[in-house]
């Protein structure tokens, strides 16, 4: 069984077990948080599309870690003119383990 759930605007596909990097959340380490923002649901072959969501569905899952993500550099240039500039960020970012996809 998986699911594809909406986490902080960004879609994922899920299954029990599995853990993902999501933008960090509110929540503490050790914490249980509960999505309920499921817009696909897929049970061996029972597809259940939500419109926008899906009913009576929930996906529990644990937060495992707050962690920074890898490094992205942005350059900008402009040609023959002098310009350049450099600059970069490390996304914050929360993993999770999915414990159980809920139905009904």
């Amino acid at each position: 069984m998986y699911a594809i759930v909406e986490i902080a605007g960004h879609q994922f596909k899920i299954e029990e077990g599995r853990k993902i990097y999501v933008d960090q959340l509110e929540a503490e380490e050790g914490d249980d948080v509960v999505f309920e923002e499921v817009l696909l649901t897929d049970n061996n072959g029972d597809i259940k599309v939500g419109t926008p969501h899906v009913e009576g569905v929930r996906i529990t899952a644990k937060v495992l870690e707050h962690v920074k993500g890898d490094k992205i550099i942005v350059f900008k240039k402009k040609r023959r003119k002098g310009f350049k500039k450099k600059r970069g960020h490390r996304q914050y970012l929360s993993q999770i383990q999915i414990e159980k996809i809920i139905v009904g």
